[in-house]
């Protein structure tokens, strides 16, 4: 699947831009990742509100090996097929996808904003 195969896909969102990585492609809407593709796979952002709509649908979780040989399980879940031939549907996850993007960034900031506010206090009180 090529950068202008996954451009007409997310068409619903606006521009849209592909950078490699890891031997795949991330897929972003201005700097916020919301979909991978992965061995020819497209896998959208998925949190704890959306996982569930994915898993309902048969979908599954991006995965791989480690070099220790664990596996680990990314926020990304398969983009079912029947939407990559129906721009309705396309839109609809994408949509989805975005969200949960979005979700995942706020959070990291909220938590880097706690962390920050926790060492200024502790060098408050070693002063």
């Amino acid at each position: 699947m090529d950068a202008e195969d996954l451009r007409d896909i997310f068409r619903s969102l606006g521009p849209v831009h592909v950078r490699r990585m890891f031997g795949g492609q991330g897929i972003y809407q201005g700097e916020l990742m919301f979909a991978l593709v992965a061995s020819g796979e497209v896998y959208l952002k998925a949190d704890d509100e959306t996982a569930g709509f994915f898993r309902d649908r048969g979908s599954r979780p991006f995965a791989y090996e480690t070099r220790d040989g664990r596996r680990s399980i990314m926020g990304y879940w398969l983009m079912p097929e029947s939407a990559l031939d129906d721009p309705d549907e396309a839109a609809e996850l994408a949509t989805m996808a975005v969200a949960a993007a979005r979700r995942a960034k706020s959070a990291q900031v909220r938590k880097g904003s706690r962390t920050r506010k926790a060492r200024k206090a502790a060098e408050e009180t070693a002063t």
